[in-house]
């Protein structure tokens, strides 16, 4: 579907353009906001897609946390592994960290202190599981960590 003058374009037309050209829909919404022509925007579909958006953010800055997390238990009680892992998992947390603080915004900094127990949750599950339930490994049931050492550029890595 070509998109040429936005006046002769009609809801259906959007709508369908969203099913067939996401990319295009996009633009189009774009330029009906930057022009004010609030009253041709596709609301349902342009709700839908920031709400998306905003998950698809908070998810993002989650699993990089999580990875952060992950790494810091491995570096900290894993010590069978530590002589030939150390290197690895240091710059794996610093690049995860990096990675986080860079797409961090307060209101995402917000999500993750109330994720914080979900998200040590999950990173445990995982670390357990690559260790194998080793018995001799005693990770902490509990996160040992606050949001702001997790993420301390120079905390622990």
């Amino acid at each position: 579907m070509s998109i040429g003058n936005l006046e002769d374009l009609g809801l259906g037309d959007l709508q369908q353009l969203h099913e067939t050209d996401d990319y295009q829909w996009l633009l189009t919404n774009i330029k009906l906001l930057r022009n004010k022509q609030f009253d041709q925007l596709d609301l349902e579909n342009l709700i839908e897609e920031l709400t998306d958006l905003g998950n698809e953010k908070k998810n993002a800055v989650e699993s990089l946390l999580q990875q952060v997390i992950r790494h810091l238990l491995l570096y900290q009680y894993w010590h069978v592994e530590i002589e030939r892992n150390s290197g690895h998992w240091q710059a794996e947390i610093y690049n995860f960290r990096d990675q986080v603080n860079s797409k961090l915004t307060s209101n995402l900094r917000s999500h993750l202190v109330a994720e914080m127990p979900k998200i040590y949750q999950r990173a445990l599950g995982y670390v357990q599981r690559k260790t194998n339930y080793q018995i001799e490994i005693d990770f902490p049931r509990e996160s040992p960590y606050s949001l702001e050492q997790l993420l301390d550029i120079n905390y622990l890595g």
